[in-house]
Formats: structure tokens, sequence, C-alpha cells
């Protein structure tokens, strides 16, 4: 499995597999608890694999700093998101050292490192390259609000 339907709920703590859509939304799995939510197409959501990491030559996908982080601790798990920030910016510029320090900021590094503490016992992310065609985009990245 992938992060490919792993979702981000705005306003809702921790992660969501994707479950079924349907016709006002969709129906997501917690994979911190298990329990099944409703979201509507008002809520502001965002796929895991959509998600890119910004650095000084361009973007590197999410599921690319998943992979290096899983290198770097052997597929075991991060340092914690709650270290002092000066400790996650070091951290992270040792899994990758060019992404941009003026746009990534210390709650962007918390939360990638958050996400992968959740997806790493579950088996969602490793150091071995996705094969091919498995992180392939998925059909709609994000759900705006329609206020």
């Amino acid at each position: 499995m992938s992060i490919q339907k792993i979702l981000s709920i705005s306003g809702k703590p921790g992660l969501y597999a994707l479950k079924l859509q349907t016709r006002t939304g969709f129906v997501a799995e917690s994979l911190v608890d298990g329990k099944k939510i409703t979201v509507g197409l008002r809520s502001n959501v965002s796929l895991l694999s959509e998600i890119s990491i910004y650095t000084y030559d361009g973007e590197v996908r999410l599921s690319e700093v998943f992979t290096a982080i899983a290198k770097k601790e052997d597929n075991g798990s991060a340092i914690s998101h709650k270290e002092s920030n000066d400790t996650l910016t070091n951290y992270f510029r040792e899994v990758l050292p060019e992404f941009d320090e003026d746009r990534v900021y210390a709650s962007d590094i918390k939360k990638i490192l958050n996400w992968y503490n959740m997806l790493q016992p579950k088996g969602l992310v490793s150091k071995d390259e996705p094969a091919e065609g498995e992180e392939a985009p998925a059909t709609e990245a994000e759900v705006k609000s329609e206020e």
C-alpha cells in the first residue's frame, strides 16, 4: 500500500485513509483509531501523494521525502515532531539538504515528521523506492471550500 489514498483533513487531527467516495463527499477512516467519518465536499482535504516540498531547484514529492527519512532511519521512526525548531531544521537538512529554508517552515517540518511517524508503523513508507506507477497522481488533490 502507498500513500496515494492517505488524506489530511483540515480541522481534524491525524491522517485518514480514503475508503469510499459518495455523491456528497466521501468516507474516510482514521489511521489513529480506525473510526470512520464522512467528509463533505466543502472540507479542505489534501492527498499526501499530491503534496510537494519546496527546494532551491524546484519541488520534491512528499513520498520522496518519506523515503529519504526511511533511508536515514533504516525504516525506523524519525525524531519526535515535538523537538525544538532548531533540532527539527537540522534533522530535515540531513534528510533533504536542498530544501528551501525561506519557504519550508518549522511547522511544515513538524507536520511531515508527525505524518511519517504515523505512517511508518503501518508499513506505508519504507526506504525502498516506490514501484513504477505506485505513486500515480490522484484525480482530485484538494476539495476547496465554496463559502
